[in-house]
């Protein structure tokens, strides 16, 4: 008996390491969603309702980085799309961190840093190569 499926090739670190901090991001973000439900809850909101929908809405938003993990794992090419606007978000808060200045600061500068390194890891060429993504003709 022979094998008809050829044997994948193995991935790329580069493209486990973007997996392993998108999943971080999305889980970080669904923390913040649980936080936002449970402050609705506990705390004490101007609007219980709107606590509540706030934390759902960032619940509903930590589905597309964690999304793009497992595609990113399975080295499905449709990944690659969520995985980079998930970074464009991430960019936007770590830059609105730094805005704020004081303790945010320092938080800031690290997020937009791994969202940096998150681009740099999905736009790499051996990435793309390991998604499917050729590039046209030249």
């Amino acid at each position: 008996m022979t094998d008809s499926h050829p044997t994948p090739a193995p991935r790329p670190r580069r493209l486990t390491a973007a997996a392993v901090l998108t999943g971080a991001e999305g889980a970080a973000i669904a923390a913040a969603g649980l936080f936002l439900m449970a402050l609705g809850v506990l705390g004490h909101p101007s609007s219980v309702q709107q606590a509540e929908l706030g934390g759902v809405t960032v619940l509903a938003l930590a589905a597309l980085p964690l999304a793009a993990v497992r595609g990113l794992l399975s080295a499905r090419r449709w990944s690659r799309g969520p995985a980079l606007i998930t970074q464009l978000i991430v960019l936007a808060v770590g830059y609105a961190m730094v805005q704020t200045g004081g303790a945010l600061l320092a938080g800031g500068v690290a997020v937009m840093a791994l969202a940096a390194v998150v681009v740099v890891l999905v736009a790499h060429p051996a990435t793309a190569e390991a998604l499917g993504i050729h590039r046209a003709a030249q």
